[in-house]
């Protein structure tokens, strides 16, 4: 057995991690104790990293048109495709649309053929949806996309403000990491604003549950409060920005009154947060989706960062506006140029960055101006402007707003292609050429993280079937362009030399991002690079600390801000996101069966009070949707969202469940400065779905199913399970279902109650359960989900299967901690019989021992308990 570093493919905290490998297996994973992003910390999602790494769903082959086909066949197939394409309707006809789980020397490739080449600029990403406004307000204020702080600023600052971020469950290292800070030095404050109530607000010092959209509103009357009480540093912004009395007169009518009305909060609330703002010299603001998610985040960003600014708050340690990104490489392809309005090495389409990379690159055809940004891209396949686009990594038919236009775009488009490692994505079903791309553990490369830390994702095990690189994928296609001297790399290692190579080319200290330095290891010094942050300390400062920002004059920019209310059409507000243990759209994460247990299936969450006034209560089947698509969800009611409000998780695609789309619901209008998306508000109208019969169904292999008013399916240990709602009665919907259901081989045992409506049919094959459906008018009937996720183990007879329960096994509840698999009940009991602190509870049932996450849930529990007993 051997042990190898690498780094996390999730979220942007870029957690450091060792393997265990055996053989061609991975076995487990821990995190790494010599990482600076986590120091040995994994959240569940990490931990269960071995647990993605089976051959189940993934691409093995390329595939034309449906049919297999060999590597050859299918790359100049694609390179013919590219070239009859540009040379009949032009370079703009072209696109490529990439993600932020590309490694950097991916993303390098890719950018440098299309805009070194290729001639079009047309390349944009999926981290345009997450991060693009921060990108935007950085460099208007700063003149060049640099965060200036670093995780150790959480845990110094005396003052720490979440901006829309749930971080307990989106960044949860991070989270564990300032909440092991406040508890060995009692700081910093936290303060959270956000319109929900999350996990992250359990342990706030205050949560100021401001109305979704009025940021601006909020840090624009803090920047005037700092102004008229004196709190600015007038030494800092007179010697080091410019334009703050242009931003002092667009938030002139921002008086605490005013502010209060915008955002809904109350005036103790206001004044309590301003005055810990304007009082608290070490103050950090970490803002995440819930800023840059919006039509004005640009704006809000540049709000946040106006505050910063006034105060003199950055380049020092324990301060500074902190961006954190959503993937685990967003950063690295923000290096690379990754965005379509932008060159590589944080260059950009100016004339002397042009002339720089075309010399640097020896660019045939580099591209004039900037391409076409996510959103505009797919409209222009929509309307035949873009002719053959081809797609990495990502699945946009389910994470673009407006996913039925998105799926117009992919249906109207000549030729599409997809590199991944599923080749069921909803995108992939739509491609005409699918590449089989290497997964995390399989590839080699470097990512950089929300702190600027580059790094190394290792292969650990080998790439299944014919499964490559995505590097090696584009550089074959440019060998086939006839570019393969420009595209000469034997190895990643090869790519990121030249990679660095252009960050420092002609870079006198105009530019932050400068890692020249590594340009110069050989490959056994990029086999053992050590996480490293640039600048590289050796050769540059950190960035701001000599008060020398990356503008023509060096000074940072005041940006103005004139807040404006969203629009309010009287709908339900929808607000979207992430949920604890899921990935994007869970291509890997929903593979795993204890990372499908704490949110089981596919539910919308509104407050108890706007159940009622529908007319729905929990579990009940509805319908939210406006004029652009519905979604079908169980209804989830949760007291942390006010009324008129509802929230979707952004992870359930066609391949986990019928009608959850949530992007459906969203318009694709976007920031006029980043084009980042709206994808935090949406009006839309909840109703209730009538239905006749529920079911449960386990299946040890995939079942196509039906056009269903509802179902939703998880994995489970062998198999999966599917909660099924259907309007017609039981009787007809065991009809119409039992054909669909019959397994290749297996005994058919039965039960029916036509008076009840009860039928359970269960299919054996020798002494195991091939597949079981239990019907009935009601939910409260069917079998409990412990028991039907065991129905692969089940060795009991025909009398106990069909009875749908097991007398010797308790149902542990809700899961709650992914880590140790316990249970809500469990988690009572043990409340009960006097666990009175999370610790408690850690020694009883080991649930919040290991990374954290269930954390804020155990408090809630604690809370209830309490005050049921004070009650």
């Amino acid at each position: 057995m051997t042990r190898r570093l690498t780094t996390c493919p999730y979220c942007g905290v870029g957690c450091g991690v060792e393997a265990e490998v055996e053989g061609d297996r991975l076995i487990a994973v821990m995190g790494d104790g010599r990482h600076p992003a986590n120091a040995g910390r994994l959240c569940v999602k990490g931990t269960a990293l071995a647990e993605t790494l089976g051959h189940e769903g993934r691409l093995l082959h390329p595939r034309l048109q449906g049919r297999r086909v060999s590597w050859d066949g299918a790359l100049d197939t694609l390179s013919e495709r590219l070239r009859v394409t540009r040379e009949r309707y032009g370079p703009q006809s072209v696109a490529f649309y990439l993600s932020g789980q590309l490694l950097t020397e991916d993303y390098y490739v890719a950018n440098k053929l299309m805009k070194g080449f290729l001639g079009s600029a047309n390349v944009d990403t999926n981290s345009r949806l997450c991060m693009s406004s921060a990108v935007a307000a950085h460099k208007r204020a700063f003149g060049e996309d640099v965060v200036p702080c670093s995780y150790e600023d959480l845990e110094t600052c005396d003052l720490l403000v979440l901006v829309g971020s749930n971080a307990a469950w989106t960044h949860p290292v991070i989270y564990q990491r300032i909440q092991a800070a406040r508890a060995h030095r009692g700081g910093p404050r936290l303060v959270v604003i956000d319109p929900r109530r999350t996990a992250t607000c359990e342990d706030a010092d205050l949560h100021l549950q401001l109305r979704p959209g009025t940021d601006a509103f909020l840090f624009g009357g803090l920047l005037r409060y700092l102004a008229a009480e004196g709190l600015t540093d007038e030494g800092f912004v007179r010697e080091c920005t410019g334009g703050l009395d242009a931003s002092l007169a667009a938030v002139a009518e921002l008086d605490p009154c005013t502010v209060q009305e915008a955002t809904g909060l109350a005036a103790a609330d206001l004044q309590r947060f301003y005055h810990w703002f304007g009082d608290t010299p070490r103050a950090v603001t970490l803002f995440s989706q819930g800023i840059n998610q919006s039509v004005s985040g640009t704006d809000k960003g540049n709000a946040i960062i106006n505050c910063h600014l006034a105060t003199g708050r950055i380049g020092q340690p324990g301060v500074g506006p902190f961006s954190i990104t959503g993937q685990p490489n967003a950063m690295g392809g923000r290096e690379v140029g990754g965005l379509a309005n932008q060159l590589a090495a944080h260059m950009d389409f100016n004339p002397a960055d042009m002339d720089r990379v075309q010399r640097f690159w020896r660019a045939a055809d580099l591209a004039a101006g900037p391409g076409l940004k996510a959103v505009d891209m797919f409209r222009a396949a929509e309307a035949g402007e873009i002719r053959f686009l081809w797609i990495m990594a990502t699945n946009p038919a389910v994470s673009l707003p407006d996913s039925a236009a998105v799926r117009r775009a992919l249906e109207r488009c000549d030729f599409v292609v997809v590199s991944d490692c599923s080749g069921d994505t909803d995108t992939a079903r739509m491609a005409d050429l699918l590449l089989p791309a290497a997964a995390w553990g399989e590839k080699d490369g470097t990512v950089t993280n929300s702190e600027r830390v580059i790094s190394r994702q290792r292969q650990l095990v080998p790439a299944p079937g014919e499964a490559r690189p995505d590097w090696w994928i584009v550089t074959e296609v440019a060998r086939r362009l006839g570019l393969g001297a420009a595209f000469d790399y034997r190895s990643p290692a090869d790519i990121f030399r030249e990679h660095a190579a252009l960050s420092g080319f002609e870079n006198d200290g105009d530019r932050a991002f400068d890692i020249g330095a590594l340009a110069q290891l050989d490959d056994a010094g990029y086999e053992t690079l050590a996480p490293v942050r640039w600048p590289l300390e050796d050769t540059l400062p950190a960035p701001f600390t000599d008060r020398r920002f990356f503008t023509p004059d060096g000074r940072a920019r005041f940006v103005p801000v004139r807040a404006t209310p969203p629009a309010a059409d009287g709908k339900l507000l929808v607000n979207s996101g992430r949920l604890r243990d899921q990935w994007h759209t869970m291509t890997r994460t929903g593979r795993v069966p204890r990372l499908a247990r704490h949110r089981d299936f596919f539910a919308i969450e509104v407050n108890p009070a706007t159940a009622r006034a529908h007319g729905l209560r929990a579990g009940d089947l509805a319908r939210l949707g406006n004029e652009r698509g519905a979604v079908h969800g169980l209804v989830l009611p949760d007291e942390g969202l006010p009324p008129g409000q509802a929230f979707l998780p952004i992870h359930w695609s066609d391949q986990f469940a019928a009608q959850a789309a949530a992007c459906a619901l969203f318009p694709a209008i976007t920031d006029p400065v980043s084009g980042q998306p709206q994808l935090k508000l949406a009006g839309a109208e909840l109703s209730a779905l009538p239905v006749g019969a529920w079911g449960l169904l386990f299946s040890r292999r995939a079942v196509s199913l039906p056009d269903l008013a509802y179902w939703s399916q998880i994995a489970v240990d062998g198999g999966s399970l599917t909660l099924l709602g259907h309007g017609a009665d039981p009787a007809a919907t065991r009809q119409w279902l039992e054909p669909l259901l019959v397994p290749e081989d297996g005994d058919l045992l039965s039960f029916e109650d036509d008076a009840r409506g009860d039928y359970r049919l269960v299919w054996r094959d020798g002494d195991s359960v091939a597949r079981a459906l239990f019907l009935g008018p009601g939910r409260d009937a069917l079998p409990g989900l412990e028991w039907m996720a065991g129905l692969a183990g089940n060795r009991t007879g025909a009398g106990d299967l069909l009875a749908g329960i097991d007398l010797q096994r308790e149902d542990p509840g809700t899961l709650i901690c992914s880590c140790w698999e316990v249970g809500e009940r469990q988690v009572s009991a043990a409340i009960e019989q006097g666990a009175g602190s999370v610790e408690d509870l850690g020694t009883r049932l080991r649930c919040g021992t290991g990374c954290g996450s269930c954390v804020p849930e155990l408090k809630q529990l604690l809370a209830l308990r309490r005050r049921d007993c004070a009650a």
